[in-house]
C-alpha cells in the first residue's frame, strides 16, 4: 500500500516526464526514487483534459519496476494512446493525472457456469482483465463506477475492450481475471486516494 506522500511523488514524477519529454529531456529518475519505487509493480497512469479522459497507458503484471511503468504509462498516455490525439505542451497546465497501482491479476474461477462471474465481482472494488488469443482487454476498477455499469456490463465492456463479442466471457474456455487498484488523483492542487463504497 503506497501512502499520499508516495502517491504525490509518483505523480510527479509522472508530470515531469512528459514535460521532460516536451524539451527532449530524460525522465528526472534519482537514486532516491529507484531505490523506494524499486519493486516490480503493476500501474496505469490516466490524464484527464477537462475532466475527460485523454490517454490511459499502464502495465497490467509486475513487469517493470513501479517508477519505470509510471514513466511508461505517463509518456504513453500522453502520446502514445491510439484513441486520443498526443498531448500538446499547452494542454500539460491543464491535465489531471490519475494514477492506478494494481494487484496482481488473479483469474477468477468458476464451478460450472459463466453467471457465477456476477457475483465474484465486486464493483468498486475489482478491475476486470480478459485474456485469449484473439486479444486482451483490461478495465481499471474506476471505469464501471464513472459510467454506472453493473457487472454484467462491466464483463460485456472489458469483451469488447479486447476486441471480442460482448457476451465472450459466457464462454467458460476464456481467461477472466479480476484485480484490486489503489487510485490516487490531483484534486484542487492535492493528491487524494479515490474510494467507492
Amino acid at each position: 500500500m503506497l501512502t499520499i506522500n508516495q502517491a504525490k511523488k509518483l505523480i510527479k514524477l509522472a508530470r515531469d516526464s512528459i514535460s521532460n519529454y516536451f524539451k527532449n529531456k530524460e525522465p528526472p529518475v534519482t537514486a532516491e526514487v529507484k531505490k523506494e519505487f524499486g519493486k516490480k509493480q503493476g500501474a496505469f497512469v490516466s490524464l484527464y483534459l477537462d475532466e475527460e479522459l485523454s490517454g490511459c497507458i499502464g502495465f497490467p503484471e509486475p513487469t517493470l519496476p513501479l517508477y519505470m511503468a509510471v514513466i511508461r504509462g505517463a509518456l504513453g498516455a500522453a502520446f502514445e494512446d491510439p484513441r486520443f490525439p498526443p498531448l500538446k505542451q499547452s494542454q500539460l497546465k491543464n491535465i489531471r493525472i490519475e494514477l492506478s497501482i494494481l494487484t496482481v491479476p488473479e483469474e477468477i474461477e468458476l464451478k460450472k457456469d459463466p453467471k457465477e462471474y456476477l457475483k465474484k465481482i465486486k464493483i468498486g472494488r475489482d478491475g476486470l482483465l480478459i485474456q485469449d488469443e484473439f486479444g486482451s482487454g483490461l478495465l481499471l476498477p474506476q471505469v464501471p463506477v464513472e459510467w454506472r455499469w453493473d457487472a454484467k456490463e462491466f464483463l460485456n465492456q472489458t469483451c469488447m475492450k479486447a476486441g471480442l463479442s460482448p457476451d465472450c466471457w459466457n464462454n467458460m474456455k476464456r481467461n477472466v481475471y479480476k484485480f484490486q487498484a489503489q487510485i490516487f488523483t490531483e484534486k484542487n492542487s492535492k493528491i487524494i486516494e479515490k474510494k467507492f463504497k
